[in-house]
């Protein structure tokens, strides 16, 4: 596989003076993960700028020398004409001799411009050196059982990820000192209680250096012994100090190294050794004699930060196998540690293989690139392309994860020269991978001096009868002079005769303030924005105090002179800020302001107050507002009516503010005219609305609640309707009951008179024969 290292680099400029002009460069390097060893690729970022060579009359009174220094299309529009600019390109050589796995390992560079790319693959089979560094504390005697026959498992299950797999083990309790343990005599030998056999407590071991002999793993693990301290945070910063610094001891390889640190404690840090008298801070050297460490009485704990340096430049990544309850901590202390990952482990340390596999594969499918300290001036970006296109940028282009084996990222690196180093000599930086061994150094040169020094004229006439060389249109005066044209001795430039010539007005100011005065001619100071300068004889002028206007200088439509602004085509004001461009007043029937108003800087002033909106045409007090605007409130707000449809799309061109009841609707200002609407839906329901334009914005305000008809209440008519046929009812009843009874009554009578009738039927007959003459004669 052959991959491009260092291309070229784009560089910017930005000049400083005319010796020392200001230029930045772009770098973006190419590599393979599998090796990146050695790759150097020599760097130099040309430090000058397009320069406008001899043109003596190109520089204003009062501007530097190094004004000849600045961007191609700046030096055009100040006058300097393109057959005086010098435009340096770059150039490279590759040498066949260095081309190696990674084509070029080293790459010399005249740079101008270009890209390069770093490319990161991950390598498949890559060797792996773990060592297992174990917490031997009372707590962890269940444990201690699980992992005495660890190593040959393990050395089965890594073998599917690797075929060079080496395997150490560590052990660690607690600084030996009051009060992290008992120092008693009889707890020193057994720190555990009467009936249980522990080791002495200890602070850090080496058991086992890193091998690939699984079975000697398991015959020393098996032979350890559980040990015992006083409080619950364990001593593992001093251990994890120790195994990242004792390279040798440990038998570290130039591979992936792992550190598994198990445990089912917290942790002590820098500042906890002075419950025990410790305050010497932790040197982060190697300590271990007959492979104990014997320094834990004497040096404090480590900080989190000094870990993390140390971690970092030995490439090593860490997994934290901690109990549940323990997780919340070291999960924020493996945000603190690059290329760390936490593993929940069981209570007696069953799961460690799997959790070991998964966290390397975590760890391995995550690359990200750190840098070493850059030099003065310099700064670095990073832009990452990651798979599926994911593009990333700022702190998190440093990085690409969820790689898998075979699968390509790139990195794009930026570097950015601020100026020319204090020290005329190269710089070098160095980039690389965290938790690998691999990197690229970077021998960045600065070069300071454009070509046309070369062709400088030694003890020219044209820098005051020869005290000076001319070179690239400008005097580099000899030792001991001064001036523009090096017409001045230095022991002379203080005088008060010179001086007073720098002065305006006969002011008390010397060059306003704003430079020096060299040979009675001011020499204005530089800014560190090199488009910012100052210039006028007494340097009172400059082109950065005009006024602004949208937070742009001149409004951005002109150039600021002497502080004024010398507006564009078309633009005016003191800050350019006023168009004379009557195209952005035009209505829609083609008038201006749509003949209500007036067009000021390019804006409609209307004059008539009922109309308004960026052209005059908006009249929200004007008959059919409500109506036109109906449909649109009815289904942004309520969701109903014509347009519920397409709402999103045609309805979008107010903002909708909704409000409890009628009494929160705005009332009318004399700032904005607002129309008070009243509507029906198709339901008969009436809604309420306010329609406003305040400055072009166009605002409605709801009720956020329908007023309908209020409908018929069933209960009432049904019990209406039968308590009516009830009573109905009984009214038929009783007038029945009472023609019964008016019947009854007749016919009661009528028989009580037929009743009489029959007796006087029965009396008549004999006083009948009386009243014949008969009734005294009897036979």
């Amino acid at each position: 596989m052959t991959d491009e290292c260092c291309h070229s680099i784009h560089a910017r400029k930005s000049p400083t003076n005319i010796y020392n002009p200001f230029y930045y460069g772009f770098v973006l390097f190419t590599a393979s993960s599998t090796s990146l060893k050695n790759l150097t690729c020599l760097i130099h970022i040309i430090q000058a700028a397009f320069i406008c060579t001899p043109h003596q009359e190109f520089l204003k009174q009062g501007e530097p020398t190094s004004a000849r220094c600045d961007e191609l299309e700046s030096l055009m529009k100040r006058g300097c004409d393109a057959a005086r600019i010098e435009n340096p390109h770059g150039t490279e050589k590759l040498r066949p001799e260095d081309i190696t796995q990674i084509q070029p390992q080293k790459l010399s560079l005249n740079l101008r411009s270009g890209n390069i790319k770093l490319r990161f693959k991950r390598a498949e089979d890559y060797p792996i050196d773990l060592y297992y560094l174990m917490d031997l504390s009372y707590s962890m005697k269940d444990d201690l059982e699980n992992v005495k026959n660890l190593g040959t498992s393990l050395m089965k299950e890594m073998s599917k990820i690797t075929s060079d797999f080496r395997i150490g083990f560590g052990s660690f309790v607690e600084k030996t000192v009051m009060p992290y343990i008992s120092t008693t005599p009889a707890k020193l030998l057994n720190p555990c209680t009467v009936d249980q056999n522990c080791t002495s407590p200890f602070s850090y071991k080496n058991v086992l250096k890193l091998t690939s002999n699984g079975h000697q793993f398991n015959s020393l693990v098996g032979k350890q012994q559980i040990s015992g301290n006083l409080d619950s945070p364990e001593g593992g910063f001093d251990a994890i100090m120790q195994v990242a610094v004792c390279g040798e001891h440990i038998g570290w390889r130039n591979v992936t190294r792992l550190l598994v640190f198990s445990t089912d404690a917290g942790f002590h840090f820098a500042g906890d050794g002075k419950l025990g008298g410790i305050v010497l801070p932790n040197d982060g050297r190697c300590h271990l004699e007959n492979n104990m460490y014997t320094m834990s009485h004497y040096y404090d704990y480590p900080s989190i930060a000094h870990l993390v340096q140390k971690l970092s430049e030995n490439n090593i990544q860490t997994i934290f196998a901690v109990t549940e309850e323990f997780q919340p901590v070291y999960k924020e202390l493996k945000n603190l540690i690059p290329k760390s990952a936490v593993g929940t482990l069981s209570a007696n340390s069953s799961n460690v293989i799997n959790l070991i596999v998964d966290a390397y594969n975590s760890l391995s499918s995550e690359v990200i690139l750190e840098n070493s300290k850059l030099p003065e001036g310099v700064t670095i970006t990073y832009q990452s392309h990651c798979k599926n296109g994911v593009v990333n940028e700022g702190e998190s282009g440093r990085k690409c994860s969820n790689i898998s084996i075979g699968d390509e990222v790139s990195f794009n690196i930026n570097i950015t020269a601020q100026g020319c180093p204090k020290q005329d000599k190269p710089e070098s930086i160095k980039i690389k991978p965290l938790g690998f061994t691999e990197e690229v150094e970077i021998l960045l040169n600065f070069i300071c001096e454009c070509d046309c020094h070369k062709q400088g004229i030694k003890n020219s006439d044209m820098c005051h009868n020869g005290n000076g060389t001319f070179e690239c249109g400008a005097c580099r005066c000899n030792k001991g002079r001064v001036g523009r044209q090096c017409e001045c001795r230095k022991d002379e430039v203080s005088t008060e005769d010179l001086d007073k010539n720098c002065r305006k007005d006969n002011g008390t100011d010397i060059c306003s303030n704003n430079g020096e005065c060299v040979c009675g001619t001011c020499e204005c100071k530089k800014r560190d924005n090199p488009e910012e300068r100052y210039s006028g004889k007494f340097c009172e002028c400059d082109n950065f105090n005009c006024d602004r206007s949208n937070n742009k200088l001149c409004g951005g439509h002109g150039r600021c002179e002497c502080r004024v602004c010398i507006c564009d085509a078309n633009y005016t004001g003191s800050a350019c800020d006023c168009s004379l461009d009557t195209s952005t007043c035009l209505a829609s029937n083609k008038q201006i302001c749509n003949g209500r108003g007036n067009c000021e800087c390019g804006t409609c002033r209307c004059t008539d107050p009922k109309f308004q909106g960026p052209t005059c045409e908006i009249c929200p007090t004007c008959p059919g507002v409500c109506t036109e605007h109906k449909e649109c409130v009815q289904c942004r707000a309520f969701g109903t009516g014509e347009k519920k449809d397409t709402c999103e799309r045609d309805c979008s061109y107010f903002n909708l503010i909704k409000v409890k009841d009628r009494d929160k609707l705005p009332q009318p200002v004399q700032a904005f005219p607002l129309m008070h609407c009243k509507e029906r839906d198709a339901n008969d329901c009436w809604f309420y609305y306010t329609y406003a334009v305040n400055n072009t914005e166009k605002e409605v305000h709801v009720v956020e609640t329908l007023e309908c008809p209020a409908g018929p209440d069933i209960i009432p008519i049904v019990a209406g309707v039968v308590t009516g046929i009830v009573l109905i009812g009984l009214a038929l009843l009783l007038i029945w009951k009472l023609l019964m009874i008016i019947h009854d009554r007749r016919e009661f009578a009528k028989f009580e008179k037929e009743k009489m009738n029959a007796k006087w039927d029965t009396v008549w007959p004999g006083f009948s024969g009386c009243v014949s003459g008969s009734c005294g004669q009897s036979g």
